[in-house]
This record gives C-alpha cells, structure tokens and sequence, in this order.
C-alpha cells in the first residue's frame, strides 16, 4: 500500500508540473517520431500529446486557431504557400528531416519504359505539385519554362515528348490509384504507409542535395516556449538520428 501510495503521489506530482504540448503529425514518419521521443520528453517534464491527421491542411488550420500547439508534417516551401494562401503567420521551429519524393510504377520497371500518351499523377497542391514536376524535368520526361520554379505548375510545361498525362490529386490518395496509372509522384510518408520502399521502390527519386527538409511548425508567439525547446532538443538528439536511419533505411534521411 506504502508503494501504491508513493506511486500515486509520483503521478500527481508529474501531472502538476507537467506542461502538455500537442502536436498534429501525419503517420508516417512524423508521428512515429513523435512516439520515439514521447519519454525522453516525460522526464523533462512535458506530456507530449501527438494528434494524428491525414491530410495538409488542418494541421496548421488547428494550428492557427490555437486549437494545437504546433505540427509536423510539411516543408518551408509549403508553409510559405500556405501561409500566402491562407494568411496565415506560422513559422518554423526546427528542421528535422528530409522525405525524398519520388516516381513509382506497379507496370514498369524504369521510367525509359513509359509508353506514349502514359497515365501520371501528381500531388495537387501547389509546393508538391511543383516539386513532382521538377523531379519530372530532372528526370528528362519534361522540360518547364523555370526548371528552379518550385511553384512550377502544368501550365509551364514547354515540352512533353512522350504526350504524359498529368492530373493531379491530393497527395494522400495517389498511393491508392498506383495501379490504375503509368506512374505516381509519391511523397515518401505517403509512400511508406502504403508499404512501399523508396529505396528500392521508386523509379526516380530526390538526390539528398533537395531543399526540402520537413520542419517542426507553430505560431509565433509560442515558438521559443520551454516545452518547445524541450522538443527540438529531443528531435535533434543523438538518438532520434540513430532511430531516422536504423528504421527508414534511407527512405527518411535525418537533416540535423
């Protein structure tokens, strides 16, 4: 009983001074990230709630309105449009890790393959589409007005030899329509959940020199909290590294 009561009074204790950060992530890997540093940061006092979504856009709506502390899911190129689209003022707290997009195909082995007139989908929003389109160009299927336009759009393609036809969707469904077209532009999270691997999976994929390094995001007046320093701390630890490299194999590649 002795034992049970101090037990009780630890709890209490925690639950007194704990402060409750929350955070949206989508799945994979972000959320996972999230779980692996969930102790570390128990026992610097913050109880890291981590709230999942699966889509890009209400974490950082729920973000804005305060209704979460921060999220983790997205790139500084699609901050910045969204914060221009919507705005919005979130900013980035750290960079934590690069997700390679990349080309897949459940009908062809290499992109030399692809016949004339082939199915492609990309994701439809506005950083991701530009990106899935430069990836395209670097990988020869296309050339566009400004082959460094990260807000390059279909409509600044000048030269499609193979006639593609490109639609696009959001960047959470294409890994369900894989099988329905000649290729998919994937982000890697995306990839991951639908049991794909990068490495060895996709036809195409981002060098390690892409900008496009995910980032811990919250609002302004937040973003230099304890708690939130507490957790860049943990992100950038020795062991978030270890466990980025010994779990994705290369498919998420730490950037710190």
């Amino acid at each position: 009983m002795k034992k049970l009561l101090v037990a009780f009074a630890a709890v209490a204790a925690f639950s007194a001074h704990a402060e409750t950060l929350t955070v949206a992530a989508t799945p994979v890997p972000h959320a996972e990230i999230l779980e692996f540093v969930k102790p570390a940061l128990a026992k610097e006092g913050v109880d890291l709630k981590v709230k999942v979504f699966t889509d890009y856009v209400q974490p950082n709506v729920q973000v804005a309105e305060k209704r979460l502390d921060a999220n983790f899911f997205q790139h500084q190129p699609y901050l910045d449009e969204f914060n221009k689209a919507k705005g919005t003022n979130l900013v980035s707290v750290a960079g934590v890790h690069l997700e390679p997009l990349g080309a897949y195909s459940s009908k062809y082995k290499t992109l030399a393959e692809l016949p004339g007139g082939a199915n492609v989908v990309i994701p439809n929003d506005a950083t991701n589409g530009g990106r899935a389109l430069l990836l395209m160009a670097k990988a020869g299927l296309i050339k566009l007005k400004d082959s460094n336009n990260i807000l390059s759009t279909v409509k600044d393609i000048t030269e499609n030899t193979k006639d593609l036809k490109i639609r696009e969707l959001e960047a959470a469904t294409i890994p369900r329509v894989l099988t329905q077209v000649d290729l998919a532009l994937i982000n890697t999270n995306y990839a991951l959940e639908a049991k794909l691997d990068p490495s060895k999976d996709a036809l195409y994929i981002e060098g390690s020199d892409s900008p496009y390094v995910n980032i811990l995001v919250a609002r302004p007046d937040d973003k230099d909290s304890d708690a939130m320093k507490k957790l860049v701390a943990a992100l950038h630890s020795p062991e978030v590294k270890a466990f980025i490299i010994e779990k994705y194999k290369g498919a998420v590649v730490p950037a710190f």
